[in-house]
């Protein structure tokens, strides 16, 4: 299988992973149950699931009040464009 492919398939699972969770914490929040930690999500959203993470922040209203969930994961956004993009470029 090509590697792009594999890479592709990653994104989509981590991605879908770490919207999911922000969900589920959401949900545990509401019912003041055991909560995912913060630590968590942020592995989440670092290995590739920014963009799941920043999508679940919006849909679920999660960590909307919180600066290094509203900053930090367009941040980390910005850096996973930027590392994609220069491994594309590098590549050709």
């Amino acid at each position: 299988m090509n590697g792009l492919i594999i890479f592709f398939i990653y994104l989509v699972l981590i991605n879908s992973g770490s919207f999911i969770i922000m969900g589920v914490d959401k949900r545990r929040a509401k019912k003041s149950a055991r909560r995912i930690s913060e630590k968590t999500l942020w592995l989440f959203i670092v290995i590739g699931g920014s963009i799941g993470g920043y999508l679940g922040m919006k849909r679920f209203r999660h960590k909307t009040k919180h600066s290094q969930f509203i900053y930090g994961i367009p941040a980390v956004i910005i850096v996973h464009i930027l590392l994609i993009s220069g491994s594309i470029y590098l590549n050709k």
